[in-house]
């Protein structure tokens, strides 16, 4: 995991957030947002290249981290609360307001 108070418990999004404000949002306020924007989709990628793989849960998790980090970098950056955004999904789909969703739409 990231930093050793996150080791072993859940932690909510904000808390998270407010975490890699601590860590990077100096730096990530210097190279701005279309900066942390680029880094954001190469990290994505990494990503994408390590599920194509299939070899490492380890790697994946570490991936996935990552781009969770830079997510939420960005939002910071945005001035958004991912928190509050992620609400957009607390009563279910936001078509369908089903859970699981209903929706006739093929995600594929």
């Amino acid at each position: 995991m990231i930093c050793g108070f996150l080791r072993g418990r859940s932690v909510k999004i904000s808390e998270f957030q407010h975490l890699i404000e601590d860590i990077y949002f100096d730096k990530d306020s210097n190279r701005g947002l279309m900066g942390t924007f680029a880094w954001f989709v190469e990290e994505v990628g990494e990503l994408s290249r390590e599920l194509r793989s299939g070899k490492s849960d380890a790697r994946l998790r570490e991936e996935f981290a990552d781009v969770l980090a830079w997510l939420s970098t960005l939002a910071s950056l945005a001035e958004i609360d991912l928190e509050e955004a992620a609400a957009k999904y607390a009563q279910g789909c936001p078509k369908c307001h089903k859970i699981p969703c209903i929706c006739n739409e093929n995600r594929d």
